[in-house]
């Protein structure tokens, strides 16, 4: 059974290390489920389901979807989300499900292409779903905000652009800070901290990018201190010669990367061989697995923030990662943390409104109060949960608390 550590009128508080030792002795059952199994099955965009009466009805399966890459160069975050939310699933329809009945998960691929997410949500919608995991993307997101909200779907991104806060969504909830609080930290570190006052920026144009261009920016003026290089490029870019060169010829201090992770891996890599020596600092990407698999040695000594700093920080980070490792033979980070917090705040407040979705899904996500490894959520009115984040430092390949 989930523990319940906090009762106060209609508001739970979940502690994420009461959960750890459950998921655990469950992560036998909880593999990566094969196309088609009960558990947990991939539809490909545009595909029928039940029909909305059907998924809502009060009885057989629960129907939760999940809409995130599963190709494409975004494809790896994807397959972060389905793992994390899969170990919480997999736990709690082990542990007796809701009332007796099995959550049923299906990965829908919208290949991190806004379009076609609107298209996969349209099928959810059709399908009978009550409940929606991903994107992980911030524009495929705010893409498919209005086709749930008019559905009366309540979603969970760890989509992170201020943007999608600034929807005023009451179906629409953020596992994850805003660009606002990671650059906030960051900023404050890089002025306040180091004392850096030559700092050069390089962000991309889709909504995260520029939503982590634009809180990086309004700290740094905040701070007294504005860019000596401000270059944007475009989020499918391989080739950053001519915009690094022009930061090279600045000769910041600092260089804020505001892309997703690959891109942000090869931003760095042409920065060194450019010879560009400023500190490389960034938000989460920066200590992701995808970007120290894309940037190699050249990731040692950039500087990042995020809720989840690494597998290692406590005993409720050890455990989470050894039951990722024995599920799917995977190093967690981010994704995987902030997907599997999200997934627990759903299954508690399903429990609270017996399977049922909606507005009184949406209101009990909002009324649940959850101690996660990425944080302690609490929803504000625009569905935000955590608002901090900590500092580290990439070193021999990993993330380490900065001190």
């Amino acid at each position: 059974m989930l523990d319940i550590g906090k009762r106060a009128g209609t508001r739970y508080v979940l502690v994420a290390g009461s959960i750890i030792a459950l998921v655990a002795a469950c992560s036998p059952t909880a593999t990566n489920p094969p196309a088609g199994s009960a558990a947990a099955t991939s539809a490909p965009a545009g595909s029928a389901g039940a029909t909305a009466s059907e998924g809502a009805s009060s009885s057989g399966p629960i129907k939760i979807a999940i809409i995130d890459a599963q190709s494409g160069q975004l494809s790896s975050l994807g397959a972060d989300e389905v793992q994390g939310v899969t170990l919480a699933v997999n736990a709690a329809n082990a542990a007796g499900g809701i009332d007796g009945r099995q959550i049923q998960l299906q990965t829908f691929d919208d290949k991190g292409d806004p379009t076609t997410s609107t298209n996969v949500a349209q099928a959810v919608v059709s399908g009978g779903y009550i409940f929606v995991f991903g994107p992980a993307e911030s524009t495929d997101t705010i893409a498919v905000a209005p086709i749930l909200n008019k559905a009366q779907i309540p979603l969970i991104t760890s989509g992170q652009s201020d943007a999608i806060a600034n929807l005023h969504d009451p179906f629409v909830f953020l596992n994850t800070p805003t660009s606002s609080a990671f650059d906030s930290t960051l900023a404050t570190y890089a002025v306040t901290t180091k004392g850096y006052k030559s700092i050069a920026m390089i962000s991309n144009n889709d909504s995260y990018g520029k939503s982590e261009h634009d809180a990086f920016l309004t700290a740094l003026k905040a701070l007294g201190v504005t860019p000596v290089a401000d270059q944007v490029v475009t989020p499918d870019q391989k080739d950053f010669s001519s915009a690094l060169t022009s930061i090279r010829q600045t000769n910041p201090q600092a260089l804020f990367i505001g892309a997703e992770e690959v891109e942000s891996g090869l931003i760095v890599n042409q920065a060194k061989s450019l010879g560009l020596t400023a500190q490389i600092i960034g938000g989460a990407p920066i200590l992701a697995v995808p970007f120290l698999q894309t940037a190699g040695p050249n990731a040692d000594g950039c500087i990042g923030t995020s809720p989840y700093i690494g597998n290692n920080v406590n005993d409720q980070t050890k455990a989470f990662a050894a039951a990722i490792q024995k599920a799917y033979g995977a190093t967690p980070d981010l994704h995987q943390a902030k997907a599997y917090d999200g997934a627990q705040i759903v299954i508690l407040a399903l429990k609270q409104t017996h399977g049922q979705g909606g507005k009184a899904l949406a209101d009990a996500i909002r009324a649940t109060k959850y101690n996660g490894l990425v944080g302690s959520f609490s929803f504000d009115a625009d569905g935000v949960g955590v608002h901090q984040t900590q500092l580290a430092v990439i070193q021999n390949g990993q993330a380490v608390p900065l001190q």
